[in-house]
């Protein structure tokens, strides 16, 4: 059951030649972050797998998520009139957040110690980290949840997951062309900041959030702004002038325009269907249901993301059409007829199940055939006995 190969002989060898290249310009990691993590990396025992960290902190991300999932199913608890979630909640949120955020900032750093760096743990992170992208959204909207004397529907939250997790998929796409992974300034921002939102939140309560600003502005529209301004005025400036320069001096991987935007198709398909399926809903599924629609997208994107993520690790041409597309292409198709109205969330639940069940197949896989293949345990800094 877990011994099915998804990745190809021509991409192992791809994994045997990796060499880890990336860049973080970004003043708030350079001059503070950075400084605290080289202290408290140095806590860490040597006995102690760089992936057990990174691990840990994606299951602090999971169980935060859920937790808030209880006490907020709809997005509506943190609204007037709504049933609040216990401060207590809000201040753990803050700590798992903010530790999560640590643990996957210094183990990197572990593995340089302890000399156990391997291509199996970067994609081990990045890959925990495309799906954690959408968990971190998806708790945050907790704080900032539906809210109509706000303008914010379910149609809001999903637009701002669908540009944070395009951000994600940006500075990946560009290390396909490049080579070279320019850490987005917004990551450390964005962590930075829901810890404080969580923490503040623990003090002063969720109410605070929901009064008006001058003007009559909220901090929701801050937080609009924020997460557009980020995307449009730092990632994807940053992502195409770094391409830019890559072609300007001549070390893009990729020889052609077509080959360069590939990784792009699936995703942008991706996000059409989706838009497609909340469009023609006949019965306003996204907004009858946002926590499960949301939490498909987010899985689904992961899954895709993973697979441009092993592409680029490996310098292999990434997939042109990914499969999980097809079975949401004829949801879409069967759900714009009208005909499937009282199956409508019979096939959301379904095609939620299949993508979660097929993401957590596929890392389980990939995680066990590169173990082999490098002759490493994935939470053990022992080799592994060649067989």
């Amino acid at each position: 059951m877990l011994n099915y190969q998804y990745v190809t002989p021509q991409q192992l060898a791809g994994f045997e030649k990796y060499k880890y290249s990336a860049v973080d310009t970004n003043p708030l990691s350079v001059y503070v972050m950075q400084h605290l993590w080289n202290w408290i990396v140095k806590i860490v025992p040597l006995w102690i797998a760089p992936n057990l960290l990174t691990f840990t902190g994606f299951l602090m991300i999971l169980l935060n998520y859920f937790l808030l999932s209880y006490y907020d199913w709809n997005f509506t608890a943190s609204a007037p009139g709504g049933i609040h979630a216990p401060n207590w909640v809000w201040g753990l949120s803050g700590f798992a957040t903010f530790s999560a955020y640590a643990l996957d900032s210094i183990d990197g750093k572990h593995a340089r110690r302890t000399q156990s760096s391997s291509p199996l743990g970067e994609l081990f992170d990045h890959g925990l980290d495309s799906w954690a992208t959408s968990l971190f959204t998806l708790s945050l909207f907790s704080v900032f949840g539906l809210a109509a004397e706000r303008e914010v529907t379910a149609y809001t939250l999903y637009s701002i997951l669908c540009v944070i997790l395009l951000t994600f998929l940006l500075s990946h796409w560009e290390k396909y062309n490049t080579g070279v992974l320019y850490l987005p300034w917004g990551y450390d921002i964005s962590q930075i900041t829901l810890t404080a939102v969580y923490l503040l939140s623990a003090v002063v309560g969720v109410e605070a959030w929901y009064r008006p600003l001058p003007f009559g502005y909220f901090f929701t529209d801050i937080l609009i702004a924020m997460v557009i301004g980020c995307c449009a005025f730092l990632s994807l400036p940053q992502t195409l002038y770094n391409i830019y320069q890559a072609r300007k001096n001549k070390t893009l991987e990729r020889n052609s325009t077509y080959e360069g935007l590939l990784p792009l198709a699936s995703p942008a398909l991706l996000f059409a269907l989706l838009t497609a399926w909340v469009k023609v809903s006949a019965d306003d599924i996204l907004t009858k249901h946002p926590r499960l629609f949301l939490w498909m997208v987010g899985v689904t994107f992961s899954n895709v993301t993973c697979r441009l993520i092993i592409c680029q690790m490996t310098n292999t041409r990434s997939e042109v059409f990914h499969w999980l597309l097809l079975p949401l292409a004829a949801i879409v198709s069967a759900v714009s007829t009208g005909l499937l109205v009282q199956s409508e969330l019979i096939l959301l639940v379904g095609y939620t199940v299949l993508v979660t069940i097929a993401h957590v197949h596929y890392g389980l896989c990939v995680g066990k055939q590169l173990s082999k293949h490098l002759n490493i345990f994935i939470f053990s800094l022992e080799k592994r006995h060649q067989e």
